[in-house]
C-alpha cells in the first residue's frame, strides 16, 4: 500500500474529531480509541486540566447506538460520561442520566452536562498513567513508523 493512501474516515471518527477539538478548546487532552482495560475501547477519553476524566462515545446512527450493549461498563473508568451524536440523531433514545454532545467533524457543543461520579484515587492514577503512556507511544509511532510497539 502506498504511503499516501488514506482511508476515508467513518462517521463515528468524524464525530470523535469534532469532540476532541471541542474538548481541547476547554483545556482537555484527548485520545481516540483508548482502551482502559482489555475488552473495552472508548471512542474519546478526555483528560482535563484538573485531572478529570471524561468518556465520550460517538454514535452515528440509531443502529449504531442500539447495537452498543457495553456502554455501561465504561462508567467505572470516568468522572463523566457523554454520548456524541450529530444534529439528526434521535436524541430521545439516549439515557437522560448521561451527558449529550452534538458534534460534527469540526466542532461540538455540550447540550447536557453529565452528572459527575468521581473515580477512586487509585483508579484515577492508573487511568492517567495509562493515558500518558498510550499518548507517548502514539507520538513515537508517528515520528518513527518502523518503531516496534512494546506493551
Amino acid at each position: 500500500m502506498p504511503d499516501d493512501f488514506i482511508l476515508p474516515h467513518q462517521p463515528g471518527q468524524l464525530l470523535a474529531r469534532g469532540v476532541a477539538r471541542h474538548l481541547t478548546s476547554h483545556g482537555f487532552a484527548c485520545l481516540e480509541e483508548f482502551v482502559p482495560e482489555r475488552g473495552k475501547r472508548v471512542d474519546v477519553m478526555g483528560l482535563g486540566p484538573k485531572g478529570e476524566l471524561w468518556v465520550v462515545e460517538c454514535k452515528s446512527s440509531r443502529a449504531d447506538f442500539q447495537s452498543d450493549c457495553k456502554w455501561a461498563g465504561y462508567l467505572e473508568w470516568c468522572d463523566r460520561y457523554f454520548w456524541a451524536v450529530d444534529e439528526h440523531f434521535p436524541t430521545d433514545l439516549l439515557p437522560e442520566e448521561t451527558g449529550l454532545i452534538i458534534a460534527d467533524a469540526y466542532d461540538a457543543e455540550i447540550i447536557r452536562m453529565s452528572p459527575e461520579d468521581k473515580l477512586a484515587a487509585a483508579r484515577r492514577k492508573a487511568v492517567i498513567q495509562k493515558f500518558g503512556r498510550v499518548a507517548a507511544l502514539r507520538l513515537n509511532q508517528l515520528r518513527d513508523p518502523d518503531l516496534k510497539r512494546f506493551g
